[in-house]
């Protein structure tokens, strides 16, 4: 008896799932959803503002009566033209526009003339009336539930007045949907993911690898709309935009990168943290840092062969000089659309420096010439450590100014480092500031890559050539140390040629680790330091060139 008793219950239960089921559906079907609301916009002609909304026909036959009505929330926040006026039931004033009849899947569009509004925010109660099946819907008068807020200058997702395409409207708006509509969406994302994983688990340039591939997770993610592009279309800040766009978090970010700040403050940190000694004590090394910056030139020529336009080549140029603030500060300059996959590149390359040096390296030296031991380099006195920041900022402005940003900060920040009297700043220049600035530049940068704009054969291209300009890079530097030495008494060891890519410490460590694998006495780190610091002189100068010729 129990068990059956239990059966009937479940039986009961299902039948009233059913039955509640097959009622909503009933009762939605009931409603009709044929018109909806596919955008609205505030356009501004000669000094006048229009808010002009678009409705559209769903249905398959001709509606009629359609009128749109609308009802400021605030009197005093907007004032329309009252040329059109209709009292509803409470002898309450709103503005009203309307069309006779509405062909099917036609669209019918309504201009409703501004006057003067003091918040650009403000809301307007909106509904819709139209004839459907010798039936009214909608009105001031019908049904209270659909009005809608209207923000002023903003882009309206669809609004419709059935609840079935109430429904429809959630699931478009689901994320799950809107990957399905842009399968481009799910490929960033699953390239954000394996940037997250290189950052964690490999430990590939961790600091800037980790907050660009979040970076890139948070512009992908649909519908989120952290980034908005066109606020910085053509290469422009487009002020104008800020407040009718809806700027967000991301974008007022990305204004330190597109205004230049954040490289200049990543250099001012650098600075605080380099010691330039290596580089007084054996000047020759200054030719080592500039002979690596040839493969940012090579590239510019391959990068120009392959169909890129100047500006574009010398930010996939720059990705050879190993230096992660100086790519994207030419990259914002320059080509600020490549910016993500350029970014993207040069920090990838700089963590794979230990795998991609190592055998260039050992192709282009004898053995016998790594097993070269190098006096150990001169002490460097305190007053040329002081006069040395200052005397590079004052050559390179003369020089090169359009390089003074970059070197200046560079230089600043080991002036402050090396003079002793500003303690507190400069350490502050290379914990706390470097780190925030991190933080803001890598996911500035990694939401630059949309995968409308990373997506592309041009993206393939840049880290094809980006890989040759890093080889051609460590190439330059080892060729013109062996070249050197043919006129030296004091033979350099060619292996800390490659240090002159400017990826601080880690070339000028590959160039001990190579060292030592044929003599584990050999310790080159120090000599290394020289080219290694030297480079990133060389790639803020190269930069400097790169805008003056092509900004």
């Amino acid at each position: 008896m129990n068990t059956l008793i239990k059966k009937i219950a479940v039986f009961l239960l299902l039948a009233t799932v059913l039955f509640s089921v097959l009622a909503v559906s009933s009762f939605a079907a009931e409603i009709p959803d044929p018109v909806s609301i596919s955008s609205a916009e505030i356009l501004e002609e000669d000094g006048a503002a229009n808010l002009v909304i678009v409705l559209k026909n769903n249905t398959s036959q001709a509606l009629s009566g359609i009128y749109l009505f609308l009802d400021p929330v605030e009197a005093d926040e907007i004032l329309f033209d009252t040329s059109s006026v209709l009292y509803d039931n409470n002898q309450e004033e709103v503005i009203v526009a309307g069309v006779s009849a509405l062909a099917a899947y036609d669209s019918a569009t309504f201009i409703f003339p501004i006057v003067s509004y003091t918040d650009p925010h403000a809301k307007v109660n909106c509904e819709i009336q139209f004839t459907y099946d010798s039936e009214v819907y909608g009105g001031l008068s019908y049904n209270e539930n659909n009005v809608v807020d209207l923000v002023l200058e903003d882009i309206l997702t669809e609004k419709t007045v059935g609840m079935g395409q109430a429904i429809m409207n959630f699931l478009k708006q689901t994320g799950a949907y809107l990957v399905v509509q842009n399968w481009k969406v799910l490929v960033m994302l699953l390239i954000s993911f394996g940037l997250i994983y290189l950052a964690i688990v490999k430990k590939f340039e961790p600091l800037l690898l980790l907050p660009i591939a979040f970076g890139m997770l948070l512009t992908n993610l649909p519908g989120a709309n952290m980034f908005h592009e066109e606020l910085f279309a053509e290469g422009h800040v487009h002020w104008d935009l800020f407040t009718s766009v809806g700027a967000g978090l991301i974008d007022y970010l990305y204004l330190g990168v597109k205004l230049g700040i954040y490289p200049c403050l990543i250099f001012l940190g650098i600075g605080a943290m380099t010691d330039f000694g290596p580089l007084i004590a054996n000047p020759k090394s200054l030719l080592l840092g500039a002979a690596a910056q040839i493969g940012i030139f090579v590239t510019f020529l391959g990068a120009s062969a392959l169909g890129f336009t100047s500006g574009e080549a010398g930010a996939i140029g720059i990705i050879g000089g190993a230096d992660g603030p100086t790519a994207i500060f030419v990259t914002s300059a320059l080509a600020a659309h490549l910016l993500g996959p350029i970014a993207v590149a040069a920090y990838s390359y700089m963590a794979l420096v230990p795998f991609i040096q190592p055998p260039i390296m050992r192709l282009l030296t004898t053995k016998k010439e790594r097993r070269i031991v190098m006096k150990e380099l001169r002490p460097v006195s305190k007053k040329e450590k002081i006069l040395f920041p200052i005397a590079v900022t004052v050559l390179v402005a003369l020089i090169v100014p359009s390089a003074t940003p970059l070197v200046g900060c560079l230089m600043l920040g080991n002036l402050m480092k090396e003079s002793g009297v500003v303690d507190r700043i400069s350490k502050t220049a290379q914990n706390e500031l470097m780190n925030i600035v991190t933080i803001f530049l890598g996911i500035s940068v990694g939401a630059t890559a949309t995968a409308d704009a990373f997506l592309s054969w041009s993206t393939i291209k840049i880290m094809v050539m980006g890989v040759i300009a890093f080889a051609i890079g460590t190439a330059g530097g080892v060729l013109l140390a062996k070249f050197m030495n043919l006129f030296l008494k004091n033979k350099i060891n060619p292996l800390i040629g490659s240090a002159g890519v400017s990826a601080v410490p880690m070339a000028a460590r590959v160039s001990q680790a190579e060292g030592q694998k044929e003599d584990p006495s050999n310790f080159l780190l120090m000599h290394a330091m020289g080219p290694n610091v030297a480079g990133v002189i060389g790639s803020a100068i190269a930069a400097g060139v790169l805008i003056a010729l092509f900004g």
